[in-house]
């Protein structure tokens, strides 16, 4: 799951810089067990790496957690600009 996360991130950054946009603003979402743990965030580095690999570069990034029927999710909105 978290590759295809990472691919459908990648994709979606390639696609952006062909168009020539100069920011990107992506949302990535995790699943999360404990929010109140410290632990890594699964797949969330691999996504983030994607896309700086189509050459962007993150410059900002803003965490908010949630609630749904399937449980507890962490969003990272994140801010890339074009390297």
């Amino acid at each position: 799951m978290n590759d295809a996360k990472a691919n459908t991130a990648g994709t979606e950054a390639r696609k952006a810089r062909e168009r020539g946009q100069t920011l990107l603003v992506y949302k990535f979402i995790e699943a999360n067990t404990n929010s109140r743990a410290t632990a890594p965030m699964t797949g969330i580095a691999e996504q983030i790496s994607a896309v700086e690999e189509q050459g962007w570069r993150l410059d900002h990034m803003a965490a908010a957690e949630g609630k749904a029927l399937t449980g507890e999710r962490v969003a990272l909105v994140c801010l890339f600009r074009a390297a």
